[in-house]
């Protein structure tokens, strides 16, 4: 129990490590209240109790030492129960926790997935735009050559045009 509540968040682990010290303590005070009434007096005491003539007081005596162990019984078990509640209850809201961790790691999964998916996607359209560009760029290369020779063969013509002008 000790070690699911300091797992726990801040606020209620201080609350329920203070509950359980406070059992942890109550628990100890009966424990030796149990063996101080046991050991109280040997087997020979209160062999000697009873043979006394002060018999009725020692009745008394070993009855309300009864009652008072049967209380500290009661109190005992009672504690026993809220330590045995506030584990279960401790477990339960981890065992929530746990299960809410995990649908949240699952979504993440599934978008890791799906952008993995998408990047795959872009990745590929990257490579097509890639080739439409190379050909772009070589069909502007070849206009250029084209032209450039139209060009020339112009200049040419007109120098051969005014070359027969000019000299007939």
């Amino acid at each position: 129990m000790d070690l699911e509540a300091r797992s726990l968040q801040p606020g209620v682990k201080a609350m329920l490590l203070a509950k359980l010290r406070e059992y942890k303590s109550d628990l100890t005070k009966l424990k030796r209240e149990i063996k101080k009434l046991a050991s109280a007096k040997s087997i020979q005491t209160a062999h000697d109790e009873l043979l006394d003539p002060g018999m009725g007081n020692a009745h008394m005596a070993s009855a309300g030492q009864r009652e008072r162990m049967e209380m500290s019984t009661e109190r005992l078990n009672q504690s026993s129960e809220r330590i045995k509640d506030s584990s279960r209850r401790a477990a339960f809201e981890t065992e929530e926790l746990g299960i809410s961790i995990l649908e949240d790691l699952h979504q993440q999964r599934e978008t890791l997935l799906n952008s993995n998916a998408k990047l795959h996607g872009v990745d590929d359209a990257i490579d097509k735009s890639k080739k439409v560009l190379t050909s772009m760029s070589r069909r502007m290369s070849k206009n250029k050559w084209i032209l450039g020779f139209l060009i020339g063969a112009l200049v040419l013509a007109i120098i051969f045009i005014l070359y027969f002008k000019l000299f007939h």
